[in-house]
């Protein structure tokens, strides 16, 4: 029997709080000079980081008050509607192309991305479908392929938008998910290798993928081509050294580094805040997972458990290849730094995504 509904966890709550502040004055930082050259107002990307940070923060405290079974009544409509946007976002006229990719759904500035609803649609129908399925997950047929089938659908679509990044974080998060459900290691590593082979289609089947490769091995090969965004990048974070330039005193975000308010704001935070401040905003991450992992591993159930394991999973494959992309560890793939970079639906779905967990964590034993 689940025991009556306790505090939520105060330290991962404080995290996201804080994170979120960081993110708020960190946009306006970097964005400022960008938002004035294009819309003539400075700012333009602080006022729609407010308004979407207060979406989210409503939703994050609605999601928190409500018991996260409730959710899994929801999970296969709701697994159904993400599918259906995929769809739909891929039809010419009805999906808008922002920054090459047709990932967006909207009129004007406005719009939501489907990709980020598939994120927390196939992490819900993951944990209930594991969650109700305990034992068959070690069958490789009618166990491990099922839920695998779908990820791979579903990849696939937003593959074809193309969003690399995005793909990259929902396998990841399910990933983590199927195997803290009990799938066995010997099917997943031949899995990966099938993948592994996947993905080196995909980055030859894509001319501008195989030259992000080359770029990542080394950008200054083509320093004002592919290698351009990875150079800036470095150039921002070499000069903050230890405390930084200073708040707003960054020289990168003059129309020298590309998304400084979203893919590389950590650029921007390392070179005004040093690495004092941007070891600060790692640190944070680190708390916000390790209380989020404490809360799946203390969890009542198996579908509270799996849930705030995908929640988790899906936070820290983003931080995880932002940070690297930022750092030059990965080649870029044009994915935000959660709770901090410049966003609207991935913002507030980020924040009500977290809302759940710390509802899980009100029930923690």
């Amino acid at each position: 029997m689940v025991k009556a509904r306790s505090a939520p966890d105060v330290t991962m709550l404080m995290c996201t709080l804080v994170l979120l502040t960081i993110g708020v004055v960190m946009v306006y930082s970097a964005s400022a000079v960008l938002a004035f050259h294009e819309f003539g107002d400075y700012y333009y990307y602080l006022k729609r980081q407010l308004l979407f940070a207060v979406l989210g923060i409503v939703a994050m405290f609605f999601t928190m008050n409500v018991d996260y079974w409730v959710w899994k009544k929801y999970a296969k409509i709701g697994l159904i509607v993400c599918f259906v946007l995929l769809v739909a976002v891929l039809i010419p006229g009805i999906g808008v192309v922002r920054g090459g990719a047709r990932s967006w759904l909207g009129i004007g500035s406005f719009g939501i991305q489907p990709s980020e609803f598939m994120k927390i649609g196939m992490i819900l129908f993951l944990s209930k479908m594991l969650s109700e399925q305990q034992g068959k997950i070690t069958l490789f047929t009618k166990g491990l392929l099922p839920p695998l089938g779908l990820v791979g659908i579903a990849f696939g679509m937003i593959m074809l938008q193309p969003d690399l990044g995005t793909g990259a974080v929902l396998v990841g998060a399910t990933l983590l998910i199927i195997y803290t459900a009990g799938a066995r290691m010997l099917h997943l590593s031949y899995l990966g290798l099938v993948g592994l082979a996947g993905l080196v289609g995909l980055i030859i089947a894509a001319p501008y993928r195989l030259q992000r490769i080359t770029a990542f091995l080394d950008p200054w090969q083509d320093p004002l081509g592919a290698g351009y965004q990875a150079i800036q990048s470095l150039y921002a974070i070499g000069p903050g050294g230890l405390v930084g330039l200073g708040l707003g005193m960054s020289r990168q975000k003059y129309s020298y580094l590309p998304e400084p308010q979203t893919d590389f704001i950590f650029s921007i935070i390392s070179e005004e805040l040093g690495f004092i401040g941007g070891s600060f905003v790692l640190i944070l991450f680190m708390l916000l997972v390790w209380r989020g992992m404490r809360t799946a591993i203390t969890a009542p159930d198996t579908f509270g458990s799996l849930l705030a394991t995908g929640i988790v999973g899906m936070i820290a494959v983003q931080v995880i290849i932002n940070i690297g992309v930022v750092i030059g560890m990965f080649p870029v793939t044009g994915i935000t730094l959660p709770l901090i970079s410049a966003g609207g639906s991935s913002l507030t779905l980020m924040l009500t995504s977290i809302g759940i967990l710390l509802n899980i964590s009100r029930y923690a034993r």
